[in-house]
């Protein structure tokens, strides 16, 4: 059944390509964002469609809107984009997850997903990260103002299932690229991008043996909708994300093979709290058949499959 269906940080990374294929399967799209971090030529091409609407407004508001179900993404993600003011950034995860819960609930109970992240487990004791495991978050560093609101918006979510059976949904982000990534977003694979097209150096913070994984967009909105969809009793958290680990001095240089470029690779310290080791345990969303459970098996090329030809057009 076609639904209207509120996306908030709609104009972002994941939230314009959830626009997208929630219109391609015939839905209505309300696109809420307050473009601090989205922005406008994100959803260009979407603003044709009679089925798609841009409400500029920040999710820290009242919310009123008749809508059939709500994917809660808005909050930046870039270390650069939400340590640039703090405060803003737990008020948009905390007060924001309450808003679009009270929605939830004041329209006859929809349902309604909440875009966690993996940054909930902060530094982790435990490698890879299960979603039992409760994290090593440092609650007063200067990522705690993501960290720590993301873990305080789950805790809203699970309260509201709890208290007033919302039926809620709880997803796990693990580190995501693709088109319409900012060139200044701050993380890892823009800033190699960026740097090695413009032949500057390539920045490695630390020794470079940190780990990530990285999930191509598509993949995880595959896994989104798929939770969106699931049955009533899969609430979550659910990690989403690529099982495959590179080290940071592996991708730089697979981004420099990939560029052609001639940039050098040079070493700055490791910022405060940063994760030695981040990678998904995705054993739950294989056992649900959720979409994003293993991009790298659905991609053919294994020493590229980080890469797609089309991930950095904008």
């Amino acid at each position: 059944m076609n639904k209207r269906i509120l996306v908030t940080g709609g104009a972002g990374l994941v939230g314009s390509h959830l626009s997208a294929k929630l219109l391609e399967q015939g839905h209505c799209v309300v696109c809420m964002d307050n473009l601090s971090t989205g922005s406008m030529h994100n959803v260009a091409a979407l603003l044709a469609h009679p089925d798609f609407s841009l409400l500029r407004q920040d999710v820290t508001t009242d919310i009123m809107l008749e809508v059939d179900a709500i994917y809660n993404l808005a909050c930046p993600a870039s270390p650069v984009h939400y340590q640039a003011d703090p405060i803003a950034t737990l008020k948009t995860s905390v007060i924001g997850a309450a808003n679009v819960l009270e929605l939830a609930r004041l329209r006859h109970n929809i349902p309604v997903l909440q875009a966690s992240t993996s940054e909930v487990y902060g530094d982790p004791h435990v490698h890879p990260q299960p979603e039992s495991y409760w994290g090593n978050v440092n609650p007063i560093g200067p990522r705690a103002c993501y960290d720590e609101g993301k873990r305080g918006a789950e805790t809203l979510f699970f309260d509201y299932g709890r208290q007033y059976g919302l039926p809620i949904k709880v997803v796990r982000i693990f580190n995501t690229y693709g088109p319409h990534m900012h060139p200044a977003d701050g993380r890892v694979v823009a800033n190699f991008i960026v740097q090695a097209l413009s032949g500057g150096d390539i920045t490695i913070y630390g020794d470079g043996t940190q780990t990530r994984s990285f999930c191509y967009v598509d993949d995880l909105v595959d896994g989104l909708i798929a939770m969106m969809n699931s049955a009533p009793d899969v609430i979550g958290p659910i990690n989403l994300g690529n099982p495959g680990e590179f080290t940071i001095r592996q991708l730089a240089e697979i981004v420099l093979e990939l560029t052609n470029s001639g940039s050098r690779i040079v070493h700055r310290p490791l910022p405060v709290d940063d994760p030695r080791q981040r990678l998904p345990d995705i054993r739950k969303a294989h056992e649900l058949g959720l979409g994003a459970a293993d991009p790298v098996a659905r991609r053919s090329d294994a020493h590229h499959c980080l890469f797609r030809d089309d991930a950095f057009k904008t």
